[in-house]
């Protein structure tokens, strides 16, 4: 069957998006094959910019918008060069040809005919033949054809070998003219961009006829798994033998060669080993830029010293609180040293400690608020400190003005943002990569402070950044063990530093005021769920104020099951709710949604938790065309190519609930979450309930995760590397 086309020219560029190249445009159409009567369509796409004075062949299909009626959506296109005589006249004639009149045009196309623009092409020199034409008309006639189907060609080549045009356009982008020569030499490089998968490349390399035991293709292979173990497992190197074990399920090859080809990665620097074991570069030399920068903070000398005890006198006299010693310790520390840890659970007063650090810098040190950054590494946790402190916060992404299209920031070690403090909460979401680019973001004598819970869940990705700078031993920690944030009656902090402790007891499964077990098995869990919740409304509780956590997304009662419940709970379908289905799943106006990529040109990240506003709907409720979503009054609107960015909140994982507290948690706890639950896990999920905590599950399987010391054993040096930087 043949693809549909339009012939014609782009008649005007309505909307592009910049950063992934969707665009709207106005297109006149000459000819086409779609059953389309008017000369003008509305065409949508991911496209470079295209030339109004060029023709093309757009090939797509016709979708329906319910502003714009018809549009016909590109998938790919190609330039259109004559090959009719007439047509080539008209063509050279044109203002894409300054100089070229009609008759000298005509004198070309009569001279090579309907083979004008390849003979051209293959020797510009043919053009001397023509009388009067010049020198520089001839190399202008011939760079604006080589300019007029290169981009095109390029890109249709890529399309034909499997890329899509999104890819197609952005390696044209970073490679220029050369793309197709790489491709040809060795796709496999274009790994190292980062804007493809291996998976993706590796399936058009041998659709290309690359052999799969090609040693292009192994290297590329083993840098890819080595990816995929350090991500899987947060770990920031690996041995041999995991590299070797992993490489095995993919191709079969000799010791010798492994080995051969590890020496050869080695060579050009994609791999660094160091006491056996084998890091990719990026990591290692993320790990020891961290240890420089943190060691040459603690060895420089402390250059203040204000006294905080007007500060704290006078706190304690207003506000009738009292400050303990450990406390005192971490003011003062963190306003007079140039780096500064603070971790402890929650109710220790790390927030506390935080606020009158910052109002000592204000009023007793007379800085500027535009000196001091507060930084987390979620939106949701941004928006704790600003509200605690009283002053802007920012996610760390933001702060450092990351692109995420070329997943670059603006800040770095030579152009860094100018604050004279910098602090940082929850830290222990911090990855090894994102801590090296916050260390490269700031000027080298800024001073430092760290805030984190040393027992939550370490970052998604590779490295424990807080464990490892605690555990080295060699820098100023301010540990806070006493609780304060507790009343009498109130049990869930003394649960968390139970599961903290492994101090198992009969207390863990008893009724409480703020706490409740709920014992089942794995069929009945979502039934009890469901009733906890039922009666969590019929109190007034909101979904903004009850969050269900669970280790899962699929399985009976994973997170995606879970959301289809309790969303009919807190927003059934209504009448007077607009709602659309998309991969499946029913969204509809008012639905608490989750923000799963960091999108910092909208100000929303990773782990935000907003509501629908408003669907658009077309007239025929057919086609979507925007969902705009609130997230705490940051109206984002989302297009189409933007819906998977999003999912419902009613239940969510742990780990996107750090830096996060609710009223009310809800955590199943059952058999069939066993081999996901640890320690750390369960401690993070508890300690995000302020009000009331309802566990839902089975006891045994509660005790498993609490006894489960599984998150500790990932693979880092960073803690090695400072304290070997002080034994040396």
């Amino acid at each position: 069957m043949k693809d549909n086309f339009i012939k014609g020219f782009l008649y005007k560029e309505i909307y592009r998006n910049e950063i992934n190249g969707y665009m709207v445009g106005l297109f006149k159409i000459k000819d086409n094959n779609i059953d389309y009567d008017d000369d003008m369509i509305h065409i949508t796409g991911i496209l470079p910019r295209l030339s109004e004075k060029k023709e093309y062949i757009l090939y797509g299909e016709i979708v329906y918008h319910n502003k714009y009626g018809k549009q016909f959506n590109v998938n790919s296109f190609e330039v259109n060069i004559p090959t009719k005589e007439e047509e080539l006249i008209v063509f050279l004639s044109s203002d894409l040809f300054p100089g070229v009149g009609e008759k000298s045009a005509k004198q070309i196309v009569d001279t090579f005919h309907e083979d004008t623009i390849n003979k051209i092409l293959e020797n510009k020199d043919c053009l001397q033949l023509i009388p009067r034409l010049g020198e520089n008309k001839i190399n202008r006639i011939y760079n604006v054809l080589v300019d007029y189907q290169s981009t095109s060609n390029i890109v249709m080549e890529l399309t034909k070998l499997g890329f899509d045009m999104k890819d197609s356009l952005s390696f044209l982008n970073k490679y220029n003219n050369k793309i197709l020569d790489t491709v040809n030499n060795n796709i496999y490089e274009l790994i190292d961009s980062d804007e493809m998968s291996f998976v993706k490349i590796d399936e058009i390399a041998l659709g290309m006829g690359i052999n799969e035991d090609d040693e292009r293709r192994i290297k590329a292979l083993i840098i890819y798994i080595m990816k995929e173990l350090c991500f899987n497992n947060g770990d920031t190197y690996l041995f041999l033998e995991e590299i070797s074990n992993m490489l095995s399920n993919y191709v079969s090859i000799s010791n010798e060669k492994f080995d051969y080809l590890m020496v050869k990665l080695v060579k050009n620097k994609k791999i660094i080993i160091e006491d056996k074991r084998y890091y990719l570069r990026k990591f290692y030399e993320a790990e020891k830029y961290i240890c420089e920068r943190l060691c040459f903070l603690n060895d420089m000398s402390i250059n203040s010293n204000v006294s905080i005890d007007k500060y704290i006198n006078n706190k304690e006299k207003d506000d009738k609180i009292k400050y303990d010693e450990i406390q005192k310790k971490a003011i003062y520390s963190g306003v007079n040293n140039n780096i500064t840890i603070i971790t402890g659970g929650p109710g220790t007063g790390k927030t506390t400690i935080v606020k009158a650090i910052v109002n000592i810098l204000i009023h007793e040190k007379k800085l500027k608020k535009d000196d001091i950054a507060l930084l987390a590494p979620t939106g949701r946790a941004s928006k704790k400190l600003m509200e605690t402190t009283g002053i802007s916060a920012s996610t760390i992404h933001k702060y450092l003005g990351w692109d995420k299209d070329t997943n670059t920031f603006a800040t770095d070690e030579y152009s860094p943002n100018g604050q004279k403090y910098i602090i940082v909460d929850e830290v222990s979401m911090i990855d090894t990569l994102l801590m090296e680019a916050l260390f490269k973001g700031i000027r080298r004598d800024a001073k430092l402070i760290l805030v984190g819970d040393y027992y939550q869940l370490p970052s998604v990705s590779e490295g424990q950044i807080l464990k490892d700078i605690i555990d080295s031993d060699c820098l100023p920690v301010i540990r806070l063990n006493q609780i304060y944030r507790q009343s009498e009656d109130s049990y869930i902090l003394n649960l968390a530093y139970d599961i903290k402790n492994k101090n198992i007891s009969e207390d863990l499964f008893i009724k409480k005021d703020d706490y409740l077990f709920i014992s089942s098995d794995n069929d009945n869990a979502g039934s009890y769920i469901k009733e906890v919740v039922k009666k969590a409304i019929e109190k007034g509780y909101t979904d903004r104020e009850v969050q269900i956590l669970a280790p899962m997304y699929k399985s009976l009662n994973g997170i995606d099951n879970l959301n289809i419940m309790l969303q009919e709970l807190f927003n059934p379908s209504s009448k007077n709710k607009k709602e659309i289905k998309i991969r499946n799943v029913t969204f509809r106006e008012c639905d608490k949604v989750l923000q799963l990529v960091n999108d910092p040109d909208n100000n929303v990240y990773n782990g935000d938790i907003g509501y629908i506003e408003d669907i658009i709907i077309s007239k025929d409720k057919k086609i979507i065309n925007q969902i705009n979503i609130n997230y705490d009054g940051n109206i984002v609107e989302y297009t189409p190519d933007k819906f998977i960015n999003f999912r419902h909140g009613y239940a969510i994982s742990i780990h996107k609930a750090q830096g996060s507290e609710f009223d009310m948690v809800i955590m199943p706890v059952v058999n069939s979450f066993k081999r996901m639950l640890y320690n750390k896990l369960v401690y993070t999920g508890v300690t995000r309930a302020k009000k009331s905590l309802v566990i839902v599950g089975d006891s045994n399987a509660f005790i498993y995760g609490i006894n489960n010391d599984y998150v500790d054993n990932r693979k880092t040096t960073l803690k090695d590397f400072i304290i070997n930087f002080y034994n040396e």
